[in-house]
């Protein structure tokens, strides 16, 4: 627990999330931020018609906080998971920076598990470097 006035490690980089933001009609920098939910209406409605991911410009600051308040900081970079796993990762990138080797191949043969490995991992990934990061 942090005391008054301490404030949070930095999991979660704000130039990351902006980077991800071009890409925020798909919801990209919503689910970096650990926002699975609107992260998919966002996929879904491209970023609410637009609107939502032009009013996302301003409350990224504010993710990004809470992002660093929720996650646990460690040794594997959120950003360098996400960045794999957005760009690289029906190949199982991301999975083999996790060290996870046999998910990772089984990504790489079966381009993401058809794409449902991918889907489900853009739900997960914050927890899995939340949870490898605690166990080290």
């Amino acid at each position: 627990m942090t005391s008054l006035g301490a404030s949070a490690p930095n999991t979660h980089s704000q130039a990351v999330g902006y980077a991800l933001w071009i890409f925020g009609f798909t919801g990209a920098h919503r689910f970096y931020y650990g926002r699975p939910i609107t992260g998919t209406i966002w996929f879904f409605t491209l970023g609410l018609l637009g609107v939502g991911w032009l009013i996302d410009l301003f409350l990224i600051p504010g993710m990004d906080r809470e992002a660093d308040r929720r996650f646990q900081a460690g040794a594997l970079d959120y950003s360098a998971a996400w960045l794999l796993l957005t760009f690289l990762g029906f190949f199982g990138a991301h999975r083999f920076y996790l060290g996870k080797i046999l998910t990772g191949v089984l990504y790489l043969c079966t381009v993401g598990l058809f794409g449902l490995g991918y889907l489900y991992d853009l739900w997960t990934l914050n927890a899995q470097v939340s949870e490898l990061n605690h166990q080290r």
